[in-house]
């Protein structure tokens, strides 16, 4: 195999934007003959850095190799062999570090560790790195598990990890479900079987066996969360998580699957894989869901702050209608934009959250910048609080697919690339 710049990416069929590796050998944009570039954000992102977000050339033939046969055992077979090639030579690096500290005792040996470390991502790493622009369907409920820190990256560990979370979250249940119906946590499970059926127009939600998954999961992530408790929006959370691990066992596209045709068993594992991912979820992000919400009220305040820099013609409009940024953008931030956007743009956008550092949180807040000054030209054109209201509370995605989110991603890479290390560089 060679090792030339025609290499493809693990599970890609063709090269895709995804930011640093945008560029083919010899340093040319990679266009296609007769059509018009239609974004031009990684194009600028490209003349200020370096490709670093390449795979190493050992791992590149490894990968290179899954591509040619794309199938699910082929590509997680050769996952795990970059995986593990990533764990050897980091335990390699790891020895020579005690080895040091054996040799020179008392001396200081951070440069050495540093000066290791530093060649080689974590196995984890090297994963966001291929799912950064997006995940096939037939690996995706694998990518997601480990990319959340629910299944460890050693291959041997992780049916023993499975069967041990799945078997802790039914604990849970035969623990604390019954109390349900108690006074002090019947407030709690009435507002959980109130919010489900309003949660989605997907039919997937609304069947019967998938609304009793639903309020387990809720219920028992709420009292185990007594800081923040049940709050409307975390109800959303669930659902991506449920209908990847739905694919992992079916073929057909999940809105019209009867769920309740699954094995008891395999809605079980299906059930308990959701909770502890939505639990990982909301580990980073809980204080959007404490008292008062502080989480949300701070990134509501930090958009509206983002958004007056980059552009400050909509800012002004905004302010001129008296148009509240937390009067459309706490949605924005209490659901994940999923009341947004179709079902299949957010699990496409959380296949980018999950593989950026801190997507849910950080990376989010550039997102729904991006999202806003989208609408640029809908937004000057309204001349009203009421219109613009109607509008923000209600854009136009119902025909969005992966290539208007992957630009949006591409938009928000940008944004975080300009602003997240210099927040006061474009200040007046």
């Amino acid at each position: 195999m060679s090792s030339d710049g025609n290499k493809k990416q693990f599970w890609k069929r063709n090269t895709t934007k995804v930011p640093g590796s945008l560029m083919k050998a010899g340093n040319k944009p990679q266009t296609t003959p007769g059509k018009p570039k239609k974004a031009t954000t990684f194009q600028e992102f490209e003349s200020i850095t370096s490709d670093a977000w390449d795979v190493g050339d050992d791992d590149d033939e490894l990968l290179a190799m899954a591509a040619q046969n794309l199938n699910i055992e082929v590509v997680m077979e050769t996952a795990n062999k970059v995986i593990e090639n990533h764990s050897k030579l980091q335990e390699k690096q790891q020895q020579r570090q005690r080895q040091q500290e054996e040799t020179h005792p008392g001396s200081d040996c951070r440069l050495v560790k540093s000066q290791s470390e530093a060649p080689i991502g974590s196995p984890k790493d090297e994963l966001r790195k291929l799912s950064w622009s997006g995940i096939p369907r037939q690996v995706r409920p694998i990518t997601w598990k480990l990319l959340s820190g629910y299944l460890p990256a050693n291959a041997e560990r992780r049916e023993s990890t499975l069967q041990r979370k799945r078997q802790e979250y039914f604990g849970f249940i035969e623990q604390y479900y019954d109390s349900r119906n108690d006074e002090h946590h019947q407030d709690t499970y009435r507002q959980i079987h109130i919010d489900i059926p309003r949660m989605s127009p997907e039919n997937l939600v609304l069947q019967p066996k998938v609304t009793e998954v639903f309020e387990r999961i809720l219920f028992i992530w709420a009292i185990r969360h007594p800081a923040s408790g049940y709050v409307q929006g975390i109800n959303d959370l669930v659902t991506p998580f449920f209908v990847v691990y739905v694919f992992e066992y079916i073929e057909e596209e999940v809105e019209n699957f009867d769920v309740s045709s699954l094995q008891e068993e395999v809605l079980r594992n299906i059930e308990a894989d959701s909770f502890w991912c939505m639990s990982k979820l909301l580990d980073g992000i809980q204080d959007n869901y404490t008292f008062a919400q502080p989480g949300i009220q701070r990134k509501v305040k930090a958009l509206e702050e983002l958004v007056s820099r980059i552009d400050e013609t909509v800012h002004r409009h905004m302010q001129q209608y008296e148009v509240e940024y937390l009067q459309f953008a706490f949605r924005w931030m209490n659901n994940l934009l999923m009341r947004e956007l179709p079902l299949r743009c957010t699990i496409r956008l959380w296949d980018t959250y999950q593989a950026e550092p801190e997507g849910f949180s950080h990376f989010h807040l550039y997102v729904c910048a991006a999202f806003l000054v989208r609408w640029r030209k809908e937004i000057l054109e309204e001349k009203d609080f009421q219109g613009l209201m109607i509008l923000l509370q209600n854009l136009p995605t119902m025909h969005w697919g992966n290539e208007e989110v992957s630009v949006l991603l591409a938009e928000a890479y940008r944004l975080k690339f300009a602003f997240a290390d210099a927040p006061n560089h474009y200040k007046r």
